[in-house]
């Protein structure tokens, strides 16, 4: 254990040096499932009014005043359901699957069209998770 503890420090010579109780709060989270770290992180998201996701950095170049900018192709969609159709029960069943959304959340979804279920999906995640959802009778937009 010292030998992997002693790695772990070598490996991330760039982070902070943890109190005493950061260190005993980061021993009880690696303790717990994924599961549920997941809630743990929206719980904290919530109260303290942050997000976790890691911030995009983009970076502007200088442009010549003749050049048009070429289009870039997205590589990251937001799955947005416009309409939950006339069988909601399968689209509720198919932002469960997609998502970690309680029952009561995910109808809420769906009734409250237009939502975003997910944010920043590479393209071949969003357009498989818009296929679930036509198939379940719902209407999809990925922006």
């Amino acid at each position: 254990m010292a030998e992997k503890d002693a790695k772990v420090e070598a490996d991330n010579k760039d982070l902070p040096t943890l109190s005493k109780e950061a260190q005993k709060v980061l021993e009880q989270v690696e303790k717990m499932t994924v599961l549920e770290l997941a809630d743990l992180v929206k719980v904290m998201e919530d109260k303290f009014g942050v997000s976790a996701a890691a911030p995009v950095a983009v970076a502007a170049g200088p442009v010549a005043a003749d050049a048009t900018p070429a289009e870039e192709e997205k590589s990251a969609f937001n799955v947005v359901i416009t309409d939950g159709g006339d069988n909601k029960i399968n689209v509720i069943k198919v932002i469960r699957e997609i998502t970690d959304m309680g029952l009561m959340d995910a109808k809420k979804m769906v009734e409250e069209a237009p939502q975003t279920v997910r944010e920043n999906v590479p393209k071949e995640e969003a357009e498989e998770i818009k296929a679930k959802f036509e198939e379940a009778g719902a209407k999809v937009e990925l922006q």
